[in-house]
């Protein structure tokens, strides 16, 4: 080690040390041998390997698996403000590298590991910033993060009038930390008022309930995948499954549709997608339902009487875990299988998964037997991922968890 700061140390497994050199930034508690010094709970430590090689320095998290989020293999770091508007600095200046200027609109900021803020979440929703909080390092030193993420947005024009906490999430109980959401206090902005706003992305507005939307409001990670099924839209009739506030139906709609069926189980949902439809004037094109598509998608085909020439799976994330991927494979095939059959010969289908546990790997296995069993083939015409704004970080698998396939039915 170059330099000795005082921290803690936890000493690693070779297991651990082979994942650290490799990019990974999470040590987890069965992989700490010992601990050397005291340190409270959320603060900075030294990792280090079994032969006492500096390997990080991280926050601890005492209630956590996931015991240390590495944060810096660089021993000559200084963790102090300056470091930190450094990080934020660099995470601004990459989307706006990656973004047209006019997606700056609605972003994410920070994307927690990819930005090595582990366990931050910070999306950009126009001139308001709705953050999620899920590690207790973050938590402690939120105070300094976020005035400077206002100053440096706002000396670039950006004009944040807020900082909102969507920390209403169950995994920060694993890290000893309460749940709740509400405005963030920055000295010399007052509270607004309320908890919508508007944005715009793709040419189509939409409003942004950050306060009750699910996450922090609106997701952003498919903001070129809708954009990419536009042109395929064109004249057809399409379906969007699992709509959410209609995003993918508005970009249909919006790319000259002839008809589009938007579906979702949440009454709440369907309004705010028949309220964005009518706010960009494709309510004529556009119709929203409350529907399981589980239960939608064979009533279509028994009924036969509704035709869909193009139909877009979104659904959510079906596991968080390991142990469910079973399950959630056969939900994934349940759902695709049901639209391949649904689809005339020549007819189109976009389909995704946001869980990394659901691997692309599994994913096109799922989609080879789906097709097999419908007795389709698959033309595919794209692959693709979460927007750049959510970079995936080469060496930390779970940055990467977006899959986005466009095929033609034959």
């Amino acid at each position: 080690m170059k330099t000795e700061r005082g921290y803690a140390k936890a000493v690693v497994t070779p297991k651990a040390e082979k994942s650290i050199v490799e990019g990974h930034p999470w040590v987890y508690d069965t992989e700490i041998t010992a601990m050397q010094g005291t340190c409270q709970n959320g603060e900075l430590v030294d990792v280090v390997s079994k032969k006492g090689s500096y390997l990080g320095t991280g926050f601890i998290s005492e209630k956590s698996k996931i015991r240390v989020r590495i944060i810096s293999r660089n021993a000559n770091d200084k963790f102090d403000a300056a470091f930190y508007e450094r990080r934020l600095r660099h995470a601004w200046s990459y989307r706006k590298t990656v973004l047209n200027q006019e997606d700056l609109n609605c972003c994410r900021v920070i994307f927690g590991e990819a930005d090595m803020f582990p366990g931050l979440t910070v999306d950009k929703f126009n001139n308001v910033l709705v953050t999620q909080t899920l590690s207790i390092g973050i938590e402690k030193i939120k105070d300094v993060l976020f005035p400077l993420l206002v100053q440096i947005l706002n000396e670039d024009g950006q004009q944040i009038i807020g900082v909102y906490e969507r920390n209403d999430v169950n995994l920060r109980q694993r890290e000893g930390m309460e749940e709740y959401k509400g405005w963030f206090a920055i000295s010399g902005i007052d509270t607004p008022a309320a908890t919508e706003t508007t944005i715009c992305e793709n040419g189509i507005t939409y409003s942004v309930d950050f306060e009750n939307g699910q996450k922090t409001g609106f997701f952003l990670d498919q903001k070129y995948n809708r954009k990419a099924i536009q042109k395929i839209a064109q004249g057809r009739r399409v379906l969007d499954c699992f709509t959410h506030t209609g995003s993918f139906a508005l970009n249909a709609a919006k790319g000259g549709a002839a008809y589009v069926c938007a579906v979702d189980v949440s009454e709440a949902a369907v309004e705010m997608a028949r309220r964005n439809a009518q706010r960009n004037g494709l309510d004529n094109i556009m119709q929203c339902k409350a529907a399981n598509v589980f239960d939608l998608l064979p009533q279509l085909s028994e009924n036969n009487t509704e035709k869909f020439d193009f139909i877009i799976l979104d659904p959510p994330a079906f596991t968080k875990s390991r142990k469910t991927i079973d399950s959630a494979m056969r939900g994934y095939k349940e759902i695709n299988l049901r639209a391949m059959k649904l689809l005339p010969r020549g007819g189109y289908l976009a389909t995704c998964s946001c869980s990394h546990f659901a691997s692309e790997a599994l994913f096109v296995k799922m989609l080879k037997s789906a097709a097999a069993d419908a007795g389709v083939q698959l033309r595919q015409i794209e692959v693709r991922q979460q927007c750049a704004d959510h970079p995936i970080l080469w060496g930390v698998e779970e940055t990467n968890y977006l899959k986005f396939f466009i095929f033609q039915v034959v």
